[in-house]
């Protein structure tokens, strides 16, 4: 099988995703906010958390191991985790309450106000990502959706939309680790300066 026709295929349409977001001010603005909201919450004490499913689930715990670990440079510490990594956890309270609690209980716990969950879901619809974005609402937790092309039902659920200008969903997560990573490098550049 000759899988040259494929691969062109799919790294045209990660560079076309990739581009379509060079050129809209729109979405470049709230990938900005997004890290003024973010360095807003650190300098304040505040944590920042994470939460999505499967592939997401997996953005979600690179990009805070970004903030805890480090991105560029050795330095201190940025408060971020991701909800998901405690099966123990995760087992528990889908088996009791619904794997649509799994993250509004546990933030409902953690949040305080002045923190920030980042869900990501490349739908928008995630619906334990929408009860979790309720809760934090009520907690006075910013929220930011990283979504495709629609936003989903989380768009009118967040503070800050970053939604990838995309429908196909392995695009979109590509997209996403890409935008959270320029994230993570502003964020870093922000609080301790420019790459060593």
């Amino acid at each position: 099988m000759d899988c040259t026709a494929v691969i062109d295929a799919r790294l045209r349409a990660h560079l076309d995703t990739i581009a379509a977001i060079e050129k809209d001010e729109t979405l470049k603005a709230a990938v900005q906010d997004a890290v003024d909201a973010i360095v807003n919450c650190f300098r304040s004490g505040g944590r920042v958390y994470f939460c999505g499913n499967g592939g997401s689930a997996a953005d979600a715990q690179h990009l805070a191991a970004e903030f805890s670990g480090r991105f560029y440079f050795d330095r201190p510490v940025l408060p971020a985790d991701a909800l998901h990594c405690n099966t123990s956890y995760l087992t528990a309270v889908g088996n009791d309450y619904g794997y649509d609690r799994i993250f509004a209980r546990l933030i409902s716990g953690l949040g305080q106000k002045g923190d920030i969950l980042v869900g990501i879901s490349t739908s928008g619809n995630s619906a334990n990502i929408l009860q979790a974005f309720e809760v934090c609402r009520e907690k006075g937790v910013r929220t930011i959706a990283m979504t495709g092309a629609t936003g989903g039902r989380m768009k009118a659920l967040a503070d800050l939309l970053i939604n990838i200008p995309s429908t196909d969903t392995p695009r979109i997560q590509e997209a996403h680790i890409t935008v959270g990573h320029i994230i993570c490098e502003l964020v870093e550049q922000a609080m301790f300066g420019e790459k060593k």
